[in-house]
Formats: structure tokens, C-alpha cells, sequence
């Protein structure tokens, strides 16, 4: 353990922390980042309680925070893994600040990063999941892997930013997400689908993917690169706009022209292979 985490120091941590504040820090720890709103939505009933408990995680160290400048209005605060939180979860581990990986340097510095809006873009797909998994009947999120997990497991093939398992009304449907901002060309994104087929190949499952896109244009034209596609590499896909509601009807398979259908339907539109986990 590190010096500065005492025994007495660890024991004060503890009183101050609650089982879902735990539970919040292993979280932010694995997403790397998360807003205000995501948190909201993720472990709390209402913004005013999430408010107060953020503002007392900040004030005790467990949690870092910061608030990009965009280009228009105003961002809400985004929250990393504080010091003193990774000394919380590496006792967990039975390890060390060391052994657990944590150095606040690179902690703050997605602050800076290029990829931070793809960071939490994707994460507002796991946050809108997670929220309507706890507000509705019927509906659970199993599983949700980041992309470092993804690169982790299937990286010689595919490095998706995400991967699910969603459930809703006994349909469950497991789905590579491919989160699109549109800094790439449509024809690299479109070929993205011959890594995954390469992926069905040397596993012998095939994983729906889907592809949330930065606009309604975008779409219609990844659309269309997708269908031939994805009847050459024999990989089921979907696409929708960023949004919310990702559980919703706001996906359209590769082979249909205009009807959309909630995620979990997906699960009826292909067959479904084993989960790949």
C-alpha cells in the first residue's frame, strides 16, 4: 500500500463510503471518465441527490473532476478516479497503488484527449442503458465491455469500442457497438465489417454490429456502404443516430429500407449465436 494510506487513513475512507459509492468508483475506474448526467442515470434516483453525493466524493479526493469548454454552451463535470479512490480499490484487490496501475497523470490527462468525446459518447450508451435497466421492468444490462476489454479479447481482429448484452421483455440480444463521430471516412468504417467477419471466422460465433452515427446524412450513407457489406462478409448489422434511448426503435438493420426496431428486437431479426463471453 502507499505510504500516504495509512491504516488510519484507509479506515477514515471506509466510513465516508458507501456500498454505491464503491460501486461508483470501480465504474469510473473502468470507463475512464464519466459526466454528471452519465453517473445520474447510472446509480441515482434523482440529479439533486447525485449532485450533493458527487460534490462530497470530490471534496474527500476519491474523485477528480473537470469541465471541458465546448464550443457552445456549457458541459457538465466530468469525473475520474482520484487518488485516494484508487487506494480504496486497490485494497479491495488486495494490492497496491502500484500493482493496480493507477498514475494520476494519466488519469487527468484524458482532460486533453482527442478521443474524449469519443470517450464519453460511448459511454452515454452504457449510462442510457443502464438507466433504463433500473427505471423499467423487464429490461437488464449483463454485460457492457469497454474498449480497452474489447482490445483485450478480440483485439487481433476487432477493437470495437464496446461491447453489450441487453435484455428486454425476455429478448436478449448481445451487439458489438461501432460509436461513429464521424472523424473517419464511411469506406473505413463500412470495412470495419471484415475484421468482425474475420472475428466470426476464428470463433465460430457471429455478434450483430451496430453502428451509431453523427447525423441522419451520415447514416443514410453508411446505409448504404453497410448493405453490400454485410451480404459479402455475411456480419448482421444496424445503424442508428447518436441519441438517447439506445434501447429504443431507433435501429435499422442492413437488410430493411425504413423500419426500425428496439434493440432487443435485433435479437429476432438474426439468429442468435452463443454470447461471446
Amino acid at each position: 500500500m502507499n505510504e500516504h494510506y495509512t491504516p488510519a487513513v484507509m479506515a477514515s475512507l471506509a466510513t465516508q463510503l458507501t456500498s454505491r459509492d464503491r460501486r461508483l468508483l470501480r465504474l469510473v475506474w473502468t470507463h475512464k471518465v464519466l459526466t454528471s448526467h452519465q453517473i445520474t442515470r447510472i446509480a441515482f434516483h434523482d440529479p439533486t441527490t447525485a449532485r450533493h453525493r458527487l460534490v462530497k466524493l470530490h471534496h474527500i479526493g476519491v474523485l477528480n473532476r473537470f469541465r471541458p469548454k465546448p464550443p457552445t454552451g456549457s458541459a457538465p463535470w466530468h469525473y475520474v478516479l482520484g487518488e485516494p479512490g484508487a487506494a480504496v480499490l486497490a485494497a479491495e484487490d488486495d494490492t497496491d497503488l502500484a500493482e493496480f496501475g493507477y498514475r494520476r497523470d494519466r488519469v487527468l490527462s484524458i482532460a486533453y484527449s482527442q478521443r474524449l468525446a469519443h470517450t464519453v459518447g460511448t459511454n452515454d450508451v452504457f449510462a442510457y442503458l443502464s438507466g433504463a435497466a433500473r427505471q423499467t421492468s423487464g429490461c437488464q444490462l449483463h454485460a457492457w465491455w469497454p474498449e480497452g476489454l474489447c482490445a483485450t479479447q478480440w483485439g487481433t481482429h476487432v477493437r470495437p469500442d464496446a461491447y453489450g448484452r441487453w435484455t428486454e421483455s425476455g429478448r436478449t440480444v448481445d451487439f458489438f457497438l461501432e460509436y461513429d463521430t464521424g472523424t473517419e471516412t464511411i469506406g473505413r468504417v463500412a470495412a470495419k465489417l471484415d475484421g468482425y467477419a474475420a472475428l466470426t471466422a476464428a470463433t465460430g460465433i457471429t455478434t450483430p454490429v451496430l453502428f451509431l452515427t453523427s447525423s441522419p446524412r451520415r447514416e443514410s450513407t453508411l446505409q448504404d456502404r453497410l448493405r453490400l457489406r454485410a451480404i459479402q462478409t455475411s456480419v448482421p448489422c444496424a445503424t442508428a443516430v447518436i441519441g438517447p434511448g439506445p434501447h429504443g426503435p431507433v435501429w435499422l438493420p442492413h437488410d430493411r429500407r425504413s423500419e426500425r426496431l428496439r434493440l432487443a428486437e435485433l435479437a429476432g431479426h438474426w439468429p442468435q449465436p452463443e454470447a461471446p463471453c
